[in-house]
C-alpha cells in the first residue's frame, strides 16, 4: 500500500469520524441529553466550554 493511498483512507476515516460525531452530538442536543466526550473532542470542541452553555 503506497503512502498516498494511506493518506487517502485516513482522511476518509477522520470524514466519517467527524460526520458520526456531528450526527451523535446534534442527537444529543435535540434530545435535550450531554453529547459524550469522545464526540466533542473529535469535532475539536471543548467539553467544559460546551458544558457551559447547556
Amino acid at each position: 500500500m503506497s503512502v498516498n493511498t494511506m493518506k487517502r483512507g485516513n482522511s476518509f476515516t477522520r470524514a466519517f469520524a467527524v460526520v458520526g460525531a456531528a450526527i451523535a452530538v446534534s442527537a444529543a442536543v435535540e434530545n435535550r441529553r450531554r453529547p459524550a466526550g469522545r464526540d466533542l473532542e473529535t469535532l475539536g470542541i471543548d467539553r467544559d466550554a460546551f458544558n457551559r452553555i447547556l
